[in-house]
């Protein structure tokens, strides 16, 4: 048969699923950008990380400034500076 992957074969297509899958975890779920924000005293959450990396927006243009604005004392939204960069906006001025 020319799908019979026997013992062996199907543990190594188990283990490449495993790591495709986590692979693609790791590319939607900037999980280092994630715990930045946290240890900055930033809420964050994991799904707003998902949601930019779908809607193509760099996670990395949003949550950066909005450490800043947080240590600055400035209370902003995700959802504002992410609006402000689909606009064309530039985030960190």
């Amino acid at each position: 048969m020319p799908f019979d992957l026997g013992g062996s074969g199907f543990v190594i297509a188990i283990v490449l699923l495993i790591l495709l899958i986590l692979i693609l975890f790791g590319y939607l779920i900037p999980v280092r950008l994630w715990i930045a924000a946290l240890a900055a005293g930033v809420p964050m959450k994991i799904f707003d990380l998902v949601g930019m990396r779908l809607r193509r927006v760099p996670p990395t243009q949003i949550v950066l400034p909005k450490i800043k604005a947080v240590k600055a004392g400035l209370s902003v939204s995700t959802d504002i500076l992410e609006a402000h960069y689909l606009a064309g906006g530039h985030v960190d001025q």
